[in-house]
């Protein structure tokens, strides 16, 4: 079984995302899921946004890594949409990844903001909606293409849509039909892993 590190949205650590976590513990997987937030949750993406524009994202994101250092090196890191960052960055510089979940959002691999190549033998899967605003119209689609094709391992899952947080099922945004097949393709992938 797999040992998940996962970190959540810019709204917070919901009950959505731990019951997506739930779901992956069901299947006999472990699963962190650090609060990056100190209890806070937001009613809005741009609620959260501003919080993490006051506490710096940079900041943010070292938060997560700082939690990944209290833990095995050998995990699964996983993240939703601002919860990527993290999970990416553990994913691409910290050695021991067995593989990274990239749901709603990805970064490039390459240029100047990346954290570098992606780790040789590391398997990905990248979940996003078609016409989602965010992960479409923000470019985010063109980094998981990008890794997709550099990467031999890598999978990029479109679903129709134009919700920003559909797997999350504490939320006006939840696509129950969407996430159930995230969440079947995700165990396919931990199953594996």
């Amino acid at each position: 079984m797999a040992e998940v590190l996962l970190f959540h949205h810019a709204q917070g650590l919901t009950p959505g995302v731990r019951a997506f976590a739930d779901d992956l513990r069901a299947a006999g997987h472990t699963v962190h899921t650090p609060d990056l937030f100190d209890g806070r949750t937001f009613q809005s993406i741009d609620e959260g946004l501003a919080y993490i524009g006051e506490i710096g994202f940079d900041d943010m994101r070292e938060r997560g890594v700082r939690v990944a250092g209290e833990l095995t090196p050998e995990l699964v890191y996983a993240g939703f949409s601002f919860g990527v960052l993290p999970a990416q960055k553990l994913t691409q510089t910290r050695p021991g990844a067995c593989g990274a979940l990239l749901f709603h959002s990805c970064l490039p691999i390459s240029g100047e903001w990346a954290f570098g190549p992606w780790p040789d033998g590391v398997p990905v899967q990248i979940h996003g909606m078609d016409n989602d605003l965010i992960f479409v119209g923000e470019g985010d689609i063109d980094a998981a293409r990008e890794i997709v094709e550099k990467v031999e391992d890598a999978e990029l899952f479109l679903y129709p849509g134009d919700q920003h947080y559909f797997a999350d099922s504490s939320l006006p945004s939840y696509e129950a039909a969407a996430s159930a097949l995230l969440t079947r393709r995700v165990l396919e992938f931990l199953d594996r892993v």
